[in-house]
């Protein structure tokens, strides 16, 4: 009896995957792109924190504003933000509270720390200090270690 010769289906060339060039290639031209698209990004985001802590403060101002206008002057630094929350039991205690004058929870700064808050202000006598020391915590500092300030 003869053999019969075993009959293999003929190769067709490319049909395997990638060559280990292509995937070099893709692996280049990513790395590229988050060389130089990356640092702009970081870059964005250290920007928007400082636009958030400038627009944060700003809304606490106005509830500050919608207190003093209820009971003719703002929290004491004792009673601080949380006035614009519940009635401050610590005296002056307000007779015209109508709060809450925020309708959400006093919010931390972007970089997750409470902003400082006082009235009389050093800064602004006749009404209140708002601050954060930007992502450092300290005073002073430039970029994202900058503060910012209600002044």
């Amino acid at each position: 009896m003869p053999s019969d010769p075993i009959v293999r289906p003929p190769r067709v060339r490319g049909t395997g995957g990638f060559t280990l060039i292509e995937i070099l290639v893709v692996v280049i031209i990513i790395g590229l792109l988050a060389g130089l698209v990356g640092p702009r990004i970081l870059g964005r985001v250290s920007e928007a924190k400082t636009a958030a802590a400038h627009t944060q403060i700003e809304l606490l101002g106005l509830a500050l504003d919608n207190y003093r206008l209820d009971n003719g002057d703002y929290p004491t630094t004792e009673q601080g933000l949380a006035a614009l929350q519940r009635k401050p039991v610590q005296e002056p205690v307000p007779q015209n509270w109508r709060g809450p004058y925020l309708k959400r929870a006093i919010p931390a700064d972007p970089w997750g720390k409470a902003y400082g808050y006082g009235s009389p202000g050093e800064h602004t006598p006749n009404g209140y200090d708002l601050w954060t020391y930007g992502r450092d915590g300290q005073q002073g500092g430039e970029g994202d270690d900058a503060d910012v300030t209600s002044w």
